[in-house]
């Protein structure tokens, strides 16, 4: 089978009911509906770790993160995360004879690194301004720069909802968009490519051009609840001292309608860029099929109860599209409980490469593996939860517990964690158990061959020396890291 092609689009910060084809009729996205009208469109999948840099590493690794040790924002991936059973699917693919290219946002830490891709354009996060990166090459050349988000008009009265400054056509998302398209017109090897065109927007601040304002999105933000509140005065601290520099101490219903109008906007430049990538990788002509997978890291709560950003485990946070087609996937809408990490061992499966990952297996339903999934499980440095698809188990470390039935209940307005106990019970021996195997692999990088019952073992004699790290896959160390 001649291997096909693949393509990943990602938004950055993309929940999944922003979108047209999952049920937002007011979204201006024609070019991923039509995606996802000739594709398969998955109605639950989630972001195990919803935050940029954990959701990442675990995308590119397979590995969720406890596994991987990444989650928050100030961490990455050890230098030498693949000899520790965690290659990137990028490395992989590029070994199998893929060529892969990134451009966008990646955020890797230090950006600018490779991890495995072969060549990379690269613009970083809109807030990360004094980045030198492509973006930053492409606008000094044009006499302009990446602006602060207090330079924007709106932006502090707005909590980030603002107007850009840049013309449209040296806006970071079109930016992205062109140098994809330039990519797919160019780009003449023999070998299948893997693309991945990843958008900083719309990613906050929400700042795009005025024209492309529509009257936004009719529903209303989700009220505020007795399992929310806790959460309130971190949330406001940490936009307020943080990067965003804004106060959301008070956050009027107007300029909650104001960040998901800006929001949506945004959504609307990107849309526009998916239907130029597709339009360019169908007009080339080299025999080969192409694989097209559309989601994203995580969502935003966009004013649902009172909160900006992502990170909690609620579905305005956590739950994000995704969408598949070509190469034969059937045009269907699946209700499969699906994982963002899943896209690690998709692309690998498409391309015929055998490879774990300790977290990932192939989307169901498109020719690649049909082994569904029962539950999604993940953490970040907040927490962690499991959900069936039905049912969510959240546990904070501020001591906050709550059980959601999210499809009788999908903003999550009545905590049934002292009601469904049995169910909670349930959740809560699948949590834990998830949580040990999952510490146990992402400390197999210390594991050495079994000494004891070994007579020969060298490391009876002085001065033996255990190489490090170990690779929790190597079949010569001790069962149970998996």
């Amino acid at each position: 089978m001649t291997a096909p092609n693949i393509i990943f689009l990602m938004p950055d910060q993309l929940r999944w009911d922003f979108v047209g084809a999952y049920g937002a009729p007011w979204a201006r996205t024609p070019h991923i509906d039509a995606l996802a009208a000739r594709g398969t469109l998955y109605e639950r999948c989630y972001s195990p770790s919803p935050v940029c840099i954990p959701a990442r590493a675990s995308m590119l690794t397979g590995c969720n993160s406890l596994a991987t040790g990444v989650l928050s924002n100030n961490y990455w991936l050890r230098p030498d995360h693949a000899s520790c059973g965690m290659p990137s699917f990028a490395s992989l693919l590029s070994a199998s004879g893929y060529h892969t290219e990134a451009i966008g946002k990646m955020h890797f830490i230090p950006w600018d690194i490779s991890e495995g891709f072969d060549h990379r354009v690269i613009a970083e996060d809109k807030r990360h301004i004094h980045i030198r990166d492509d973006y930053h090459d492409h606008l000094a050349a044009h006499g302009l720069k990446k602006p602060a988000g207090a330079e924007e008009p709106g932006y502090v009265s707005g909590r980030m909802a603002s107007l850009s400054v840049l013309p449209k056509e040296h806006q970071v998302d079109q930016w992205v968009g062109d140098r994809s398209v330039a990519f797919l017109e160019s780009y003449d090897d023999e070998k299948p490519f893997f693309l991945w065109s990843a958008f900083p927007g719309p990613h906050d601040p929400y700042n795009p051009s005025e024209d492309l304002l529509g009257e936004g999105p009719g529903a209303a933000p989700f009220a505020a609840t007795t399992s929310t509140e806790p959460f309130r005065e971190a949330m406001v601290h940490a936009h307020a001292r943080g990067s965003a520099g804004v106060d959301i101490a008070e956050f009027p219903d107007a300029v909650k309608a104001r960040i998901r109008r800006h929001y949506e906007a945004q959504m609307t430049l990107i849309d526009a860029q998916v239907g130029a990538i597709l339009a360019a990788a169908e007009a080339r002509d080299d025999g080969r099929g192409t694989l097209v997978l559309f989601s994203s890291d995580h969502g935003d709560f966009l004013g649902d109860f009172d909160f900006l950003g992502k990170v909690l485990f609620f579905e305005s946070s956590a739950r994000v599209p995704m969408i598949v087609a070509g190469s034969g996937v059937p045009a269907a809408r699946s209700d499969a409980l699906v994982s963002l990490t899943d896209v690690f061992a998709t692309f690998l499966a498409a391309a015929g490469i055998d490879a774990p990952g300790q977290d990932s297996q192939p989307l169901p339903g498109i020719g690649l593996g049909e082994e569904a999934r029962d539950h999604v499980m993940g953490a970040t440095d907040k927490g962690v939860f499991v959900t069936d698809g039905r049912w969510k188990l959240s546990r904070y470390r501020n001591g906050v517990s709550c059980l959601h039935d999210v499809r009788a209940d999908p903003q999550e307005q009545s905590d049934l964690f002292e009601v469904e106990t049995q169910i909670r019970d349930r959740l809560d021996k699948l949590l834990t158990e998830w949580i040990l195997r999952s510490v146990m692999f992402g400390h197999g990088d210390k594991a050495y061959p079994y000494m004891t019952m070994t007579p020969d073992h060298p490391g009876h004699a002085r001065g033996w020396q255990r190489s490090y790290p170990a690779n929790p896959y190597d079949e010569d160390l001790p069962a149970g890291l998996t």
